[in-house]
């Protein structure tokens, strides 16, 4: 029996409409994480794995292979790269989350996550082409995190990296938002300098991805505001330390970052000699047996305090002398 050729034609037609559709993307939507298909994952993961091997490794070759036409263009991507070297061999990274998203018209979108507690958070980003992917990278292990934010869209020459970016996500191994709940223990403890310390810290990590907003960050500025006003109140400096013999005056109280924290830092000027090496640690002592009656906090729930003494005031104009000194609290 002779195949009928319409019957041939009408099967092939309907064999290829069937191909295009499976082939077709999603109806408009966002999936996180888990949502994503296996194929795709695997697919995106590709991706993300040749990013992360090219800026660790520093090669900007590597990573612009992935990067879309434009973006190989921007003159800034070489420092970038650079940076994100420099962060990727402190620590390995892990996925943090990830989206696939299919729009249904371009323009500014928002996705809202809703898993993840006093760290839920709004992420805000045009749409720049019908599918996207975005995934944020985490270090694992170590306190004072950087996100690294890696953006691509689908051309029609395939799916590209359009945005890559560097900023903190932990400080002292917390979220802006934990570091923000910290800050207002430290106020109703009243340990001043610790709150400040705190929500100053949450303020810088706030903001991890460009477009990523939390959904408590109402009164920091607030919290912010009213630390610094009674902490100008209860302290003016320089103000002289009349309980140690030598009489040391803290003229500024900053911060110290390390591999292991944020821990605060106390400039002093000294009239003990900078050579006089036991002279000085004798006059530090004293001044840590101290320190916490004056500033209460400063020396409690942390693993160090730093001090610098000096025998001059600091100058704009030239680097001055200096000892580092270190409270080993834990």
């Amino acid at each position: 029996m002779t195949p009928n050729p319409l019957l041939i034609k009408l099967f092939c037609l309907l064999a290829v409409f069937s191909v295009l559709q499976s082939c077709s993307p999603h109806d408009p939507g966002t999936w996180k994480n888990g949502e994503i298909e296996s194929s795709q994952k695997e697919d995106f993961h590709a991706l993300n794995k040749q990013l992360l091997e090219g800026l660790k490794s520093n090669s900007p070759r590597q990573v612009e292979a992935v990067m879309s036409e434009v973006f190989i263009e921007d003159v800034n991507r070489l420092r970038l790269i650079e940076l994100c070297s420099n962060r990727l061999k402190e620590d390995s990274y892990t996925l943090l989350d990830e989206y696939y998203v299919v729009h249904k018209d371009r323009g500014d979108k928002t996705i809202e996550t809703k898993d993840r507690n006093i760290n839920n958070y709004s992420l805000h980003y045009n749409a720049e082409t019908r599918e996207m992917y975005m995934a944020f990278f985490v270090p694992k292990s170590i306190p004072n995190k950087y996100m690294i934010s890696a953006v691509y869209c689908k051309f029609n020459y395939g799916w590209k990296l359009t945005r890559l970016e560097l900023s903190p996500y932990t400080y002292n191994g917390k979220t802006a938002p934990e570091l923000f709940e910290e800050a207002k223990k430290m106020y109703d403890k009243k340990y001043l300098l610790d709150a400040l310390d705190d929500i100053q810290l949450a303020q810088s990590c706030a903001n991890p991805y460009e477009g990523w907003q939390y959904q408590d960050e109402s009164g920091m500025g607030d919290l912010h505001s009213k630390v610094i006003e009674e902490l100008n109140k209860k302290y003016v400096y320089p103000f002289t330390l009349e309980q140690v013999p030598t009489h040391p005056r803290i003229f500024s109280i900053a911060t110290q970052t390390t591999p292991e924290g944020v821990f605060p830092l106390v400039y002093y000027k000294s009239t003990v000699k900078l050579s006089d090496a036991a002279g000085l640690k004798k006059e530090n002592d004293n001044i840590k047996k101290v320190i916490g009656k004056l500033i209460p906090g400063i020396d409690q729930n942390k693993k160090y305090v730093y001090y610098d003494a000096f025998n001059e005031w600091p100058r704009s104009d030239r680097s001055v002398d200096r000892v580092d000194l270190i409270d080993k609290l834990k």
